[in-house]
C-alpha cells in the first residue's frame, strides 16, 4: 500500500472520531474472498515429480571450458580459477569443497 509522507498526519483527537463500526467496514469492503486465477493455467507451470519427461527435447547451448575456468574434481562444478583451493595430480579442488 503506497503511503503518502506529504499529507498531514492526524490528531489523536481526529482518529478517535472514527468508531468501531466505520473501521470494520472500510476493513471489510477492500478485502474480497474471490481470486482471479484461471485454475489450468496455474496447472500448466507445475511440474509433478515422477513425470514422464522421454518425449521432452531440451535445447541448450554448451559453451567449451574456457581458459580461465577449471572443473572441480570433488564436486563436479565449473568453477573461475580465483576458486582454486588446490592442486594434487592435476586434478583441481575448489574453495567449498575444501574449505
Amino acid at each position: 500500500m503506497a503511503t503518502d509522507y506529504d499529507a498531514p498526519r492526524k490528531n489523536d483527537d481526529e482518529s478517535s472520531e472514527d468508531s468501531i463500526e466505520e473501521l470494520k467496514n472500510r476493513n471489510t469492503s477492500r478485502q474480497s474472498s474471490v481470486v482471479d486465477e484461471d485454475e489450468t493455467e496455474a496447472a500448466e507451470g507445475f511440474e509433478l515429480p515422477g513425470a514422464d519427461l522421454s518425449e521432452e527435447e531440451l535445447q541448450v547451448r554448451v559453451l567449451p571450458a574456457q581458459s580461465d575456468e577449471f572443473t572441480c574434481s570433488s564436486c563436479f562444478l565449473v568453477r573461475h580459477r580465483s576458486q582454486v583451493a588446490r592442486e594434487a595430480n592435476g586434478m583441481f579442488f575448489c574453495k567449498d569443497c575444501e574449505g
